[in-house]
């Protein structure tokens, strides 16, 4: 059993390993050569520019301003600043509806915590039964189990107490969890009236279209909603599958990529490049470099040009699917979709949300934010059955083995009605490693730093390179939300029965929600915006928590000779469960559906604001192919040759006059922004 010496030497390791994580962090993201590293957003949005690209060779490397080394705790501040309207224009709704989740459970569990310690935890310490009870007197136990409900006697009135405690940790949560639901909702509502047009207000997916032999997939699909929806029937654009065409687009983005490197190369040695015609120019004849990817792009130009016309009269080609746009954000868009703590034990938990993903792919859903809340759910239940459950159940008995095997069939309950909350602190433990030090190891971010380096350093050519080796990375819904829902249920089942696992939750709450928010202004490029209609979830799976809470607390006093109590924790339990019932009336239909007259609200004001507006000209290639999307651009490729010789003549002569090339990076790049508005190492965010 961990006693207060084990708990303190996991905690001294696991606050030095986190304290090692942030200040290696907050001297690295100072360092020019990772500015990608720690600040891609801003990148990727255009507005930073690289570091300074004065002074010597060394400082294109290394910040050698040691003003800036004082002030490299500068970033907490910093990501606590912005503003949480700004924050959504900056992110989105889902990352700071996710923010508040972290101040959710600081809400929720600070008070808990001063009540629990200034309450129950006198309560529990000042009783003997674990070095002087009955049937508990050969339970292996340490001096910190005293502080838990373990150690109050058999049949004790001080259970009232925790009774008491229970339906005021009860209520205070429904409260704080009612406010940030109406919050969200409100939120979200605001979000969906201000935000601009988009194709998805007025497009649905139609799939498995009948075959008809007299009519193609594109007339069949016209003439359906003509027929049946007259009145707001508007365009569609048939799903092809354009596959071989994606993999002819991608490859002549590489050879492109390629004839710019080897131009850079050219105007720096003022030598024609020379490259092999082999594998990755291995081997093969030896040729003119930006010959052959010229050749090479008009060999592609030609092949893409041709599938292009294939993939569009091919039948086979042709999906049994289509995205049909109508005029006006979602009663006929509601219809036509309702018709039509080990190493391997983690390394399964870091595959298993893939695998989860996968799955939902097989089902059908279409849509990432979908896919991640089904796969959020699914994990949630195997961290609840495997992580929480099997941990309890199994460990307790493992560790009470002897016990169980030295006394009779009628004091085992009890034995584990006393065990259950000693297995807290195996929590703690998990709640520092996972909590304390996976939190600072994720801003840290180690593995992007090496990635990004190396790619640097091997396969980087050109700027456009250089921006895809950056990897900002995302929130991933479904593996960081069930995740954060454990910590919910361990705050709730221990807040009555182990009180001083509270303050390490505590620590999580506010360590997690500094570094996530730093994240998500500087760092993560969120995949989809979803509008936060993952919040009902949220709010489900803590209400989950709070019941099971409240049915073990039930099941532990009635091992605890206190079975009067089980009417006023049944009725606890109805409460709750009522209470749940209710914000699901009240708030979640925010959450599925649009109001309609919101929804007309907002169309009268379009009209208004733009009379003119061509709709059907606006939803007509919103969703087709990628790979058609650039399609004007692409036929200018029959003139790329002549370009390209242009531009080779034009930097022959600027070799020629001396005339230096434009500045770079300290990374080889080529500055984003004027010199005018860069930042220096010293003066980042």
């Amino acid at each position: 059993m961990a006693t207060f010496g084990d708990i303190g030497v996991a905690a001294g390791l696991n606050i030095l390993f986190a304290v090692a994580f942030l200040i290696a962090f907050a001297i690295l993201r100072l360092q020019p050569i990772n500015d990608r590293v720690y600040f891609p957003k801003w990148y990727l949005l255009g507005v930073r520019n690289c570091p300074s690209r004065q002074g010597s060779f060394v400082t294109k490397f290394v910040n050698l301003d040691w003003r800036s080394y004082i002030r490299f705790l500068n970033w907490v501040p910093d990501a606590l600043r912005m503003p949480e309207l700004q924050l959504i224009d900056h992110a989105g709704l889902d990352s700071a509806v996710y923010l508040r989740i972290y101040l959710l459970g600081l809400k929720i569990f600070v008070p808990i915590a001063l009540l629990s310690w200034a309450i129950l935890v006198p309560i529990n310490w000042t009783n003997n039964t674990l070095e002087n009870g009955g049937a508990s007197k050969k339970l292996e136990y340490s001096n910190i189990d005293k502080l838990s409900i373990s150690n109050v006697p058999y049949g004790s009135p001080r259970f009232w107490t925790h009774i008491v405690m229970a339906y005021a940790f009860t209520f205070w949560t429904c409260y704080s969890l009612r406010n940030e639901y109406a919050k969200v909702a409100e939120m979200r509502l605001h979000f969906l009236a201000s935000k601009k047009r988009r194709p998805d207000q007025f497009t649905v997916l139609v799939r498995n279209v009948p075959p008809d032999q007299d009519e193609s997939v594109s007339e069949a699909v016209e003439h359906f909603f003509l027929v049946n929806h007259p009145d707001h029937y508007l365009t569609h654009q048939v799903v092809i599958n354009a596959n071989k065409l994606a993999k002819l687009v991608q490859e002549k983005k590489s050879k492109k990529n390629w004839l710019d490197y080897y131009q850079l190369k050219f105007e720096r040695k003022q030598s024609r490049p020379m490259t092999k015609t082999g594998f990755l120019g291995l081997w093969g004849e030896k040729v003119d470099a930006i010959d052959h990817q010229i050749a090479e792009i008009d060999r592609l130009t030609k092949e893409i040009a041709e599938e292009r016309k294939r993939v569009k009269s091919d039948p086979k080609c042709i999906m049994p699917a289509a995205f049909v746009s109508f005029k006006t954000s979602p009663f006929i868009k509601s219809v036509v979709q309702g018709v039509l703590p080990g190493i391997a034990l983690k390394i399964f938990l870091l595959i298993l949300p893939t695998i989860l993903i996968m799955i939902a792919k097989l089902e059908g859903l279409l849509s990432i934010s979908a896919m991640e809340r089904i796969s959020a759910f699914r994990y949630y239940i195997f961290y609840f059955i495997n992580v929480f459950l099997v941990s309890v159940i199994a460990g307790t008995a493992f560790e009470q083995l002897d016990s169980f095997l030295r006394q009779s069939a009628n004091d085992i309950t009890r034995i584990i009605g006393v065990a259950i909350p000693m297995k807290a602190t195996f929590f703690i433990t998990y709640v520092m490693v996972d909590g304390w030090t996976g939190v600072a190891g994720e801003i840290f971010r180690l593995t992007p730093l090496i990635l990004f380096h190396l790619k640097n350093f091997f396969l980087v050519k050109t700027e456009k390179d250089r921006e895809e080796a950056m990897d900002p990375g995302s929130i991933e819904f479904h593996m960081a939300e069930p995740r954060l829902q454990l910590y919910f249920l361990l705050g709730l089942v221990y807040a009555v029965v182990t009180p001083i696992f509270l303050p390490f939750i505590l620590v999580f709450f506010v360590l997690a929600y500094v570094v996530f928010r730093h994240q998500i202004i500087n760092v993560y490029n969120q995949k989809y915006e979803s509008a936060a209609s993952f919040w009902p979830d949220v709010h489900a799976r803590i209400i989950y928590s709070l019941v099971f809470s409240q049915i073990m607390l039930i099941g532990l006093m009635s091992t605890k000779g206190n079975a009067q109590f089980t009417p006023f924790l049944i009725a606890l339990v109805v409460l709750t469960i009522w209470f749940h019932l209710f914000c699901k009336g009240r708030y979640e239909p925010a959450f599925v559906r649009y109001p309609l007259q919101e929804a007309m609200m907002k169309d009268t004001l379009e009209r208004a604001i733009e009379p003119n507006l061509d709709l059907k000209s606006y939803l007509q290639n919103a969703y087709i192919h990628p790979v058609f999307k650039n399609e004007d651009e692409e036929k200018d490729g029959e003139d790329v040759d002549e370009k390209i010789q242009e531009s080779l003549l034009v930097a022959t002569t600027r070799s020629r006059r001396n005339t230096p090339a434009p500045s770079k990076c300290s990374d080889g790049s080529s500055p984003l922004l004027p010199e005018s508005v860069s930042e220096n190492a010293g003066s980042q965010r």
